[in-house]
């Protein structure tokens, strides 16, 4: 085998038409051997010679898209340096951008042995472990151009590439829970009459299955166990693993573009699937370790903000080098349209705390790619001082959980202000003004992957992860919900129908607040998880969106809400409100007005009464600040906003002096909601009753 000295970038393996580089970072080892795998099992190993600034490379003539491969690096193993490295384990390329196979628990992939953890454990992991693979990285692109769909007009739909697609009738059963799944008419033709704009999938990098997990018959679900940053979970692709996942994810991609549908990834650079000093030796532990992780004062054992057994280490070059590459990568080569970015206050953490001008974020912004696509923050983790909603940089989005918290506890009937309430529905100017950023910097959401399903956030005030085989100890205890009279499953009309009514509460909250909404699937079906509010574990029908022959009243409602908004630039404006009239306007009305229920403008004794549950809020469609794409003054109708949240039905008058005649266009204690333009009509001093907890919405022509 001819082998020549190559070049130390790119990273990774990079085949070139007539063989492949091989290059990979470390600084530990004493020297690496390239491991070229075949299909009988054997192997033939090509040591990496060639070192630059600690990067060891060759170029293998000959070595085509589909070769199996993994190195073998050869150093000390110290622990108590921090130091792991082991050439019985062969190691997947930090840089793969395709994964085959999956890990096969056992000693054998561990660096230690079970009975003996300080002794080091030579058992050869290659027959237990998976294995990079060289991908062709030609792909027929097309006219494929990114939808950027500006974030005044985005809605994005948060979704499981299996849980969305296993058990949709339409889709052929090899195609069912794939990234093929996705790019099917019948999927897309869903989004698109729903409205979505923005596909948000959870964790597409590929990730482990975790030894406990399987051991108790489970498997990590929903995939934030990430050990390859570049590779697309081999396990969503019906083509097969030797590269074919890169094309299909491709295609899929390809085709929500052509349907207007951004593609937007849940990332998790935050911790790899290698867990804490007894985890697994699978990359870059035995690759590196000390640079890759943050270790604590005793080497031996890891840092974890994350909760999941270590945290990358984000002050490392050669760290950041790989996050910001494999984000150019899935931007350019894979045309993504922006990332969620898991625990995201974990890397901004260079030392202990959390530093918004971290050196990440630094990178972000200056970095011409990265920089223009989406970017949205969880802006938590579960270290000291990291929940840090409102403090990330003014590129960023968030998601905003004080949004979330607000919402449930108004529709709960739980005190609290009506003045946070109405913070977060005109788009959490506490939040977010004070850096410049504006009412689109807050992604809004009341359910996601993580927690109750918007049907069980309405059915259970207590979780049931039973299954989950944690004696219910795991998830989160404080839920926010409430099962109006009955918990789970009841035959009782008049809870069913409280429950029917909350959910349109929800949805159309979502819908009329400023920010961006975010759909978790299935709400649009009242999926329900039996009250399973961390179904992380659960690879099966408890998780998986079961798609109805018909999606009846409840899915026609959310589209009405989402058109509604996406109609009436007024929902979605991409400035806070002023309070006060706009100038260069005839209209003397301030932008926005509140009113109690009588109809009266409200006074600070009515904003800071927990107890307040209802209110009316003025939107004026004349009053809009911000202009067109060419300048132009933009106009549109005016709303009144009716909340009613308490227990019981309210009077409500029709402001008198912000609009002589108005129409019903939504009503939540209606089962159907009311589509727009079909309601009754009420005059300025009318009155209206609003059922007990429900949401009215008037609209008055500009």
């Amino acid at each position: 085998m001819q082998v020549w000295p190559g070049e130390a970038y790119p990273l990774g393996a990079t085949y070139d038409g007539a063989g492949t580089n091989f290059a990979v970072f470390t600084e530990a080892a004493d020297r690496v051997e390239l491991c070229l795998l075949h299909d009988d099992g054997s192997e033939t190993a090509v040591e990496l010679r060639e070192s630059d600034a600690f990067v060891r490379h060759a170029y293998v003539p000959g070595v085509m898209p589909g070769q199996r491969y993994g190195f073998r690096v050869h150093g000390p193993y110290d622990p108590g340096r921090g130091l792991r490295c082991n050439a019985a384990k062969l190691l997947l390329d930090p840089y793969a951008k395709a994964v085959g196979g999956s890990v096969r628990w056992g000693e054998e992939v561990y660096g230690y042995h079970f009975d003996a953890p300080e002794r080091r454990n030579d058992l050869d992991s290659a027959p237990h472990t998976m294995a990079s693979v060289v991908i062709n990285p030609y792909f027929d692109w097309g006219d494929d151009r990114p939808p950027r769909t500006e974030y005044h007009h985005t809605v994005i739909y948060e979704a499981h590439v299996k849980g969305l697609t296993m058990r949709h009738p339409a889709l052929p059963e090899e195609l069912r829970g794939t990234y093929a799944g996705l790019a099917h008419p019948a999927v897309i033709e869903h989004l698109t009459k729903l409205g979505v704009t923005a596909l948000e999938l959870m964790p597409v990098h590929q990730f482990v299955n975790d030894h406990r997990l399987v051991d108790l018959g489970l498997s990590n679900y929903w995939g934030y166990n990430t050990i390859g940053f570049f590779a697309p979970h081999n396990a969503y692709a019906s083509w097969g693993d030797r590269g074919q996942q890169v094309l299909e994810f491709k295609s899929a991609v390809r085709a929500l573009h052509e349907a207007g549908i951004e593609v937007i990834l849940d990332v998790v650079y935050n911790h790899t699937a290698e867990g804490n000093h007894l985890g697994p030796t699978l990359s870059f532990k035995g690759i590196d370790n000390p640079s890759y992780y943050r270790l604590a004062d005793d080497p031996r054992y890891y840092t974890d903000t994350t909760g999941t057994g270590n945290s990358l280490l984000m002050r490392s070059p050669h760290v950041l080098q790989m996050i910001m590459d494999s984000l150019r990568y899935w931007v350019t080569e894979m045309h993504v349209d922006g990332f969620r970015f898991d625990l995201a206050a974990t890397l901004a953490r260079q030392f202990h705390e959390v530093d918004r001008l971290s050196s990440f974020f630094d990178l972000v912004q200056q970095d011409p790619v990265v920089s223009q696509v989406k970017l949205i923050a969880e802006p938590w983790d579960v270290g000291e001082g990291g929940y840090q909603v409102g403090n990330f940089p003014p590129l960023w989005t968030e998601w905003n959980g004080k949004y979330r918290d607000t919402v449930r506890d108004l529709w709960r009937g739980e005190p609290r202000t009506l003045a946070e309430f109405a913070s977060r529905l005109t788009g959490s100017s506490d939040l977010y003004q004070d850096d410049g950023r504006r009412p689109l910097a807050s992604i809004n959401f009341v359910t996601c992957h993580d927690g109750f399903t918007l049907r069980d956030l309405v059915s259970y005030d207590e979780k049931h992860n039973e299954a989950n085989g944690e004696g219910n100890r795991d998830g989160e205890g404080h839920n926010r919900s409430w099962n109006c009279g009955a918990e789970g499953d009841t035959g009782d009309p008049g809870v069913l129908a409280l429950r029917d009514r909350q959910t349109r509460n929800f949805l159309a909250t979502l819908m009329l607040s400023q920010g961006v909404p975010m759909i978790s699937h299935g709400d649009e079906f009242a999926r329900t998880q039996l009250g399973n509010n961390n179904a992380y574990c659960q690879d099966n029908e408890l998780s998986w969106l079961h798609w109805p022959e018909d999606g009846g009243e409840l899915l026609e409602f959310l589209r009405t809400m989402v058109w509604l908004r996406r109609d009436h630039p007024v929902l979605r404006r991409r400035r806070f409100f002023h309070g006060r009239p706009v100038e260069g306007t005839h209209d003397e009305l301030s932008d926005i007005a509140w009113f109690t229920p009588e109809g009266a403008e409200m006074t600070q004794r009515d904003w800071n009464s927990a107890r307040a549950s209802a209110l009316t809020v003025f939107l004026n469609g004349n009053a809009i600040s911000e202009p067109g794409p060419r300048g132009e003054r933009i106009t549109d109708d005016s709303f009144l906003l009716m909340f009613n949240a308490s227990p019981g039905p309210l009077d409500f008058r029709v402001p008198v002096h912000h609009g002589r005649q108005w129409r019903v266009v939504v009503d939540t204690a209606r089962p159907e909601g009311i589509a727009p333009g079909s309601g009754p009509k009420v005059g300025a001093g009318d009155r209206l009753v609003l059922a007990d907890r429900s949401l009215t919405v008037l609209q008055r022509p500009a």
